[in-house]
């Protein structure tokens, strides 16, 4: 179960972020989401805090795998008493062998317990590497966000620019007031802050992805990646049959054979421990030796055992309980987020192919409209602004479903990707 799961951790965000159609060439100090991985899985704390967790349980395991040492014992009686009892002449000196044997299936119990703890640390840890990872692809994803805003915002501001060309040479032959070209020149300078703020917040993003490995000064840039390209998903149904594989369920399993480990051990506390002694002593009146020997049994066990089998059941009981409704929260958790991915994809395709291509028409043939005097200016910059806000509503949409993706992936551990769409960016036909 474990192995599965590494091999599944290993590339389960493969598809978050997915390569463009046509391969393109990493530049040098270009950061891929699979770099980021590593980087975080080699030096996140969390992660490397398993090692020592390991080791802790190994020694418990071996701990719990040893028997009751045995005890040597020296007694010494009838000695430095009054009469004739008096210094050692009457003393009597006994060397005894003394141990413990358990009964009921004690050593094996605790041997079941402490390797239900190692088996399921690993899957713990598992967990943890999907969160981490998770966490990482939102993180490389809010970078990438804010590199296309600005790469959204430095379009605006080309457009913009050709507004304020185009406003000034109408002003000069006299065809619109000057008022028409502040306009322009305040709406260029607007969307020159919006790409001045992109790219502070694409520094910030960069910065709080790369202290998931503890560096403090990040020099990498992105690889290329076309953000508006959606995989294809899933069925919900397919989805929902990998849910069961997930470490956040597998867990359980694990819990219950701790729980039952816990429950034998419980059990086995009934039976009472046979304790033994064995030893010589020497008489030291007649200077004789006598071979001794006892065993005794402790009373009452099985009614003091009864509350911690009650607890064990209890708690196995429970177990069950809270598997069933982390269950169903999961379940609920994926429909949410594979609706949230569906209606998402929706919106970027039919925002590429419906809605961009006839904007774009639109803003071009206002402009030479504008330049010929057959509009106003406000009509041109009307249509510059509502298709920036499109392509950003877009740019925000594919955001959404990446974010459910990366949730779906969390949630069932498996690079479930039936293959990858074209790229969703408005052509013009």
């Amino acid at each position: 179960m474990s192995l599965r799961i590494a091999a599944i951790a290993a590339f389960a965000f493969a598809w978050c972020l997915p390569a463009p159609a046509r391969p393109l060439e990493t530049p040098p100090g270009s950061l891929t989401l699979d770099d980021a991985f590593v980087r975080v899985a080699q030096a996140h704390p969390d992660l490397r805090l398993f090692g020592p967790r390991t080791d802790v349980l190994l020694a418990e395991h071996e701990q719990a795998s040893l028997k009751p040492a045995p005890r040597i014992g020296l007694d010494v009686e009838n000695a430095l008493g009054t009469g004739s009892a008096r210094g050692f002449d009457q003393a009597e000196i006994t060397l005894s062998l003394a141990g413990v044997f358990e009964r009921g299936g004690k050593l094996d119990a605790r041997r079941a317990l402490a390797q239900g703890r190692i088996d399921a640390l690993s899957v713990q840890r598992e967990a943890q590497r999907l969160d981490l990872l998770a966490e990482t692809a939102r993180r490389y994803l809010a970078v990438a966000a804010a590199r296309d805003q600005g790469d959204i915002g430095r379009l605006d501001v080309e457009q913009r620019r050709r507004t304020v060309v185009a406003a000034r040479h109408r002003y000069r032959a006299g065809a619109s007031p000057e008022s028409v070209v502040l306009t322009a020149e305040a709406a260029l300078a607007r969307a020159e802050l919006a790409v001045e703020r992109a790219a502070q917040q694409e520094q910030a993003a960069r910065q709080h992805l790369a202290a998931l490995w503890g560096e403090r000064d990040p020099d990498f840039r992105l690889a290329a990646v076309d953000p508006l390209e959606l995989p294809v998903l899933a069925d919900l149904d397919e989805l929902t049959d990998w849910l069961e594989s997930t470490p956040e369920l597998a867990r359980f399993a694990d819990e219950q054979r701790i729980g039952e480990a816990r429950l034998q051990l419980a059990r086995s506390t009934a039976t009472p421990d046979l304790d033994w002694q064995l030893g010589v002593r020497r008489l030291q009146e007649s200077d004789a030796m006598a071979l001794i020997g006892s065993v005794s049994l402790p009373l009452g066990t099985a009614r003091r055992a009864q509350s911690e089998i009650r607890i064990a059941e209890a708690g196995l009981a429970a177990l069950a309980l809270e598997r069933e409704s982390r269950e169903v929260s999961l379940y609920s958790t994926l429909v949410e987020a594979h609706g949230r991915y569906r209606v998402a994809h929706g919106e970027v395709q039919r925002t590429a192919q419906d809605v961009l291509p006839r904007l774009a028409r639109a803003e071009r043939a206002a402009e030479h409209a504008y330049r010929a005097g057959a509009i106003s200016y406000l009509e041109w910059a009307q249509l510059q602004s509502e298709r920036t806000a499109v392509q950003r509503q877009q740019l925000d949409a594919a955001l959404e479903a990446r974010s459910a993706l990366i949730e779906i992936q969390r949630l069932t551990g498996q690079s479930f990707v039936a293959g990858t769409g074209a790229s969703a960016r408005g052509t013009t036909p």
